[in-house]
């Protein structure tokens, strides 16, 4: 029988503009974590040296940047020295109190029991609770829930911008961070990284707490940058997984509908002007000839969708899933 090898928990906390509420959110962290990296990432109030001076917890590691990186910056400097260090599961968790570090042990235990390679938190999932969530946030979540959907390939998940996560460190030591976005896109970009490895993504329920903390992100000037980079890896996914590494009917039906409809559209609406300049009705025959492509490229463009819903990834890429393993304590 194998012996078992106890986990080494990693937490990593970004931190910019966190100091009021940094420490209180180091102190709820349980004892089964063994470290915590907290990135300053050139944060004007000095939470890290906040926490230094401190003093709270021997497992507390201040990483500072010289310069901001953004959210996607200090994750992938967390990320790394987790990695270094030996660190086996790594969670993210922000400074500013929102998330409840209790919760650590429902985001690693499906990484741990070899469900998952990734957990996410879910703030959607008890339909009486997201009441308490203000409503512009609610129904911006809603619209890029969809939106991800499509360009992560993740269809079974909600609440893409969720910062609430936890990784098995031989995922995340594939990850090129390099190329990851380095701003407010880090969860979502995450999202399609990991699908181009083939890693299973989990949603894990929790509730979100919202208090005096002040949000650093104005919607208004990530909406068009967003919308970018969703539309390229939307291209990019489609092009790995469908031409690139594998061929299947849905790589058929997807440029061929999506021909047919183009066709359909631009044919239909150069009759319907012309017949409409003129004056003159369309014979029944060109209306079919416009309208028989469109009704087709729908259909097998749903069939792709259909297809690329069903091809979600749902077997775990980390080594050693399924094993049992005890968790290790702060005095193990």
């Amino acid at each position: 029988m194998d012996r078992l090898i106890p986990v080494r928990i990693a937490i990593v906390i970004p931190a910019f503009r966190v100091k009021r509420h940094v420490l209180d959110v180091i102190k709820a962290i349980p004892p089964i974590v063994s470290r915590i990296y907290v990135v300053d990432d050139a944060c004007p109030e000095g939470s890290g040296e906040h926490v230094e001076q401190a003093g709270l917890d021997s497992r507390v590691l201040v990483l500072h940047h010289a310069q901001n990186q953004g959210v996607g910056g200090a994750m992938a400097t967390g990320y790394l020295a987790a990695i270094k260090d030996g660190m086996d599961i790594i969670v993210k968790i922000d400074g500013d109190g929102q998330m409840d570090p209790a919760q650590i042990q429902r985001f690693v235990q499906p990484i741990i029991d070899g469900e998952a390679d990734y957990t996410k938190g879910n703030r959607f999932f008890d339909l009486d609770k997201i009441k308490a969530m203000p409503p512009m946030r609610l129904f911006g979540n809603a619209v890029l829930s969809f939106v991800t959907k499509l360009s992560s390939g993740y269809w079974n998940l909600f609440d893409p911008t969720n910062g609430y996560t936890a990784i098995h460190a031989d995922v995340a030591r594939r990850l090129p961070f390099e190329r990851i976005s380095r701003r407010y896109f880090f969860e979502t970009d995450m999202l399609f990284r990991l699908n181009t490895l083939r890693a299973v993504v989990v949603d894990v329920p929790m509730d979100a707490h919202y208090g005096d903390e002040v949000s650093n992100l104005k919607i208004s000037s990530i909406i068009g940058e967003f919308l970018l980079k969703h539309c390229r890896n939307l291209v990019k996914r489609i092009f790995y997984n469908y031409y690139l590494r594998d061929m299947s009917l849905a790589s058929i039906e997807l440029p061929l509908g999506a021909g047919l409809l183009v066709f359909g559209l631009v044919f239909g609406g150069y009759q319907w002007l012309e017949s409409a300049q003129q004056q003159q009705a369309v014979s029944a025959g060109t209306v079919m000839l416009a309208a028989l492509p469109i009704i087709l490229g729908v259909q097998l463009v749903l069939a792709f969708i259909g297809y690329d819903i069903t091809s979600v990834p749902i077997r775990p890429v980390h080594r050693g899933g399924g094993r049992k393993l005890p968790l290790l304590t702060k005095d193990e």
